[in-house]
């Protein structure tokens, strides 16, 4: 892929006309994670020139939607990581079972995985019934498909063997209906979960959580705006809560540092005062 196509001049002059037209703030992301996105979806569509291809962002609402889906980043699967959700599943979750509500954020959800894997940990520890769920995500688009509940059949072996990897004992398949090359999963698990639009850049605090997580998100963004998250989730998250990051990320080096203790083993640290 000729990365020339797309200038750092180019990438400059579309983050500024997301933020003017549409108020999506991609200025914090990583330059070089960004300018590789956009050149790519530029030699998919095969635009003729710079003009054309911004011209499209700024006036077709169907064009900018797919824009803004290839941009941000959209890769995830069900139980993903095992080892971290099993730490969830046998030391996080249960310390917060003590709890009326159980509140938690999962911000950056993608298509949703990760939403209906904590749903399914929930059920089993019989805490879904007092637990809800905020999953949001700046992308409309897949917002849209993880309310479906519906992902590939030819996904269900991986997430299957994740799942028994991170101390499931049941049938996976138990959780889903299979219709052709579709796996539909069960209502009960999507009804304790709210899914939402939330900008990390721009948008404020909205409730008070137990247990946030933000996994393999913090890495797109430089280490300004990546204090500033770090600060929203701070301000988000109860006395003793706890807050997950991906397997790249840390709260090592920010404002919020020495407020937080990580547990042995994985991206999860509790806040202690």
């Amino acid at each position: 892929m000729d990365l020339s196509v797309i200038t750092d001049e180019h990438v400059e002059i579309l983050l500024s006309d997301l933020l003017e037209q549409y108020g999506y703030d991609f200025t914090g992301y990583s330059r070089a994670s960004i300018k590789r996105r956009i050149s790519r979806i530029y030699t998919l569509d095969r635009a003729l020139s710079f003009a054309e291809f911004r011209y499209r962002i700024l006036n077709d609402q169907a064009y900018f939607k797919r824009f803004v889906e290839q941009i941000t980043v959209n890769v995830t699967e069900m139980f993903r990581d095992p080892s971290f959700f099993r730490k969830l599943r046998e030391e996080v979750l249960p310390k917060l079972g003590t709890y009326p509500l159980i509140r938690i954020w999962l911000a950056g959800c993608s298509t949703g995985e990760e939403a209906y894997s904590i749903s399914i940990i929930l059920k089993e520890l019989n805490l879904l019934h007092k637990s809800l769920i905020y999953a949001t995500d700046l992308n409309p688009t897949v917002l849209e498909k993880a309310a479906q509940s519906i992902f590939a059949m030819s996904q269900m072996q991986q997430y299957s063997e994740n799942y028994i990897l991170s101390g499931g004992t049941k049938e996976f398949s138990s959780y889903y209906t299979a219709s052709y090359s579709l796996a539909k999963f069960d209502d009960e698990l999507k009804r304790k979960i709210v899914f939402s639009t939330h900008n990390l850049v721009s948008d404020h605090s909205f409730n008070e959580f137990q247990l946030i997580l933000c996994r393999n998100v913090l890495i797109y963004f430089n280490r300004d705006l990546q204090h500033n998250v770090l600060d929203l989730f701070d301000s988000s998250l109860d006395e003793l809560g706890y807050l997950a990051l991906g397997s790249k990320e840390t709260v090592e080096f920010s404002r919020i540092s020495n407020r937080y203790k990580r547990l042995p083993g994985e991206k999860i640290w509790r806040k202690v005062g």
